[in-house]
């Protein structure tokens, strides 16, 4: 059994429950949305991620003896009470995982008791925030790269259990592989490396460390080429691992310059077939700046790990829609300036073109928005009576990615700032 996610919550959570099991409103039905007001600035489209890691949480997220003790001196006895038997009943709809968001759009539809769905605002926008970060910084990494491979290896430059959540995040975007190990064995992410610098370094010459890295690896391995004079080692590596040597790795200078004197002096030395691999800060701009270059695969780390610049989506968690006195749900909605919500349970679709191009994210409020027979429904069900129904596995939400992607008009691909690629209506 997974361990508990109860307390990957914030304070005033459990305080507003034993408010509102006091008061009598706990149990009003209720709908709760997250979504975002804005992309981050400058940013066309973004990414949803997170959803699988979410739904395992919904279904974690259990008051053990152990999560109760915690809770003495936070809240009294008969909320301890009702907590020590919380399971979710309710349904939650969402956009599956890969899917892009736009400003409003409604990602997750959390529909259940107050009680039940107010509890899960902390942990869904703790995932949903950071994982939809990656990803979305991801996407315009592998856009830029093009049919290159990207390296997921960012695990070094950010909180232990993020670097998994990343691996993962990046991997749905489109990268090809992670360095992280335990993104590999709980989410079967395909892990890829070989050496750093220090593996030269402890060896009494380069020659050495190539050497013993061939004979363990096979002369189809990478081999880390700047720890000296990179056409050195270049020669050398050849030398000792012959024409078939897999890649070499160039993690510092002008990548852009030293790729073209590497591709050369490959060529020269007959190993026509050895890939050059770049690493060092790079970010979409870099490797967009390394499109003419004979690069054949990018490794990204910190840049990936922080979101690019944007290291969180600005999702929030507003409650949209409760039960009235006629036991019919009633809108509800905040004003507060520049923090506004948009009351009514919504639906959405991506409204396309008759050539599958999307041009509008169109949202229904409290009724869904009509389907002109070109566009695409977006919700879908996640939790169905407390029951996890949406599961699926990370390749399929990769493929979703692509084709999401895909059918955003041409100016998505674009790096420079902009406006989103399509507006938001709300009907």
């Amino acid at each position: 059994m997974r361990p508990s996610t109860a307390l990957l919550t914030d304070h005033y959570e459990l305080t507003m429950l034993q408010a509102a099991l006091g008061s009598g409103t706990a149990h009003r039905r209720s709908v709760f949305e997250l979504y975002p007001r804005r992309l981050p600035d400058g940013r066309r489209y973004g990414v949803v991620a997170g959803v699988g890691r979410a739904l395992d949480s919904i279904e974690d997220f259990r008051f053990d003896d152990d999560v109760l003790d915690a809770l003495v001196g936070i809240v009294d006895e008969p909320t301890r009470e009702w907590l020590s038997s919380y399971h979710f009943s309710g349904d939650v709809w969402g956009y599956p995982e890969g899917e892009m968001y736009f400003p409003w759009s409604p990602l997750a539809i959390v529909e259940g008791s107050f009680a039940e769905a107010v509890l899960l605002e902390t942990l869904l926008l703790s995932i949903y925030n950071h994982d939809s970060a990656i990803a979305s910084a991801a996407s315009r990494m592998t856009t830029v790269a093009g049919d290159r491979p990207c390296i997921e290896m960012g695990s070094r430059r950010t909180h232990e259990e993020a670097a998994v959540a990343a691996a993962r995040a990046a991997y749905v975007a489109g990268f090809a592989t992670t360095s992280n190990l335990a993104a590999r064995r709980r989410y079967s992410v395909p892990s890829a490396g070989t050496s750093a610098h220090s593996f030269t370094l402890v060896h009494d010459t380069e020659a050495e460390a190539f050497r013993a890295q061939v004979t363990s690896l096979g002369s189809g391995t990478t081999l880390l080429v700047d720890t000296y004079d990179i056409r050195e080692a270049v020669a050398l590596g050849v030398e000792i691992a012959g024409p078939d040597l897999g890649a070499v790795r160039i993690d510092s200078g002008d990548l852009g310059v030293l790729a073209r004197e590497v591709r050369a002096q490959l060529d020269q030395l007959g190993a026509t077939g050895t890939k050059i691999i770049v690493t060092s800060d790079l970010d979409e701009f870099a490797i967009a700046a390394l499109a003419s270059a004979p690069v054949d695969g990018y490794g990204v780390g910190t840049q990936l790990v922080i979101g690019s610049g944007h290291p969180t989506c600005g999702f929030v968690y507003k409650l949209v829609a409760r039960e009235g006195d006629d036991g019919e749900l009633v809108s509800v909605a905040k004003r507060s300036t520049d923090k506004i919500s948009i009351g009514g349970r919504k639906f959405a679709l991506r409204r396309r073109s008759a050539q599958g191009v999307a041009e509008a994210e169109v949202i229904g409020v409290g009724v869904p928005p009509a389907d002109d027979g070109d566009d695409r429904a977006l919700l879908v069900p996640l939790v169905r009576d407390g029951e996890i129904v949406g599961r699926e596995t990370l390749d399929e939400a990769r493929a979703r990615h692509q084709t999401a992607r895909a059918e955003l008009p041409r100016p998505a691909q674009q790096m420079s700032r902009g406006e989103p690629v399509i507006p938001t209506v709300h009907v």
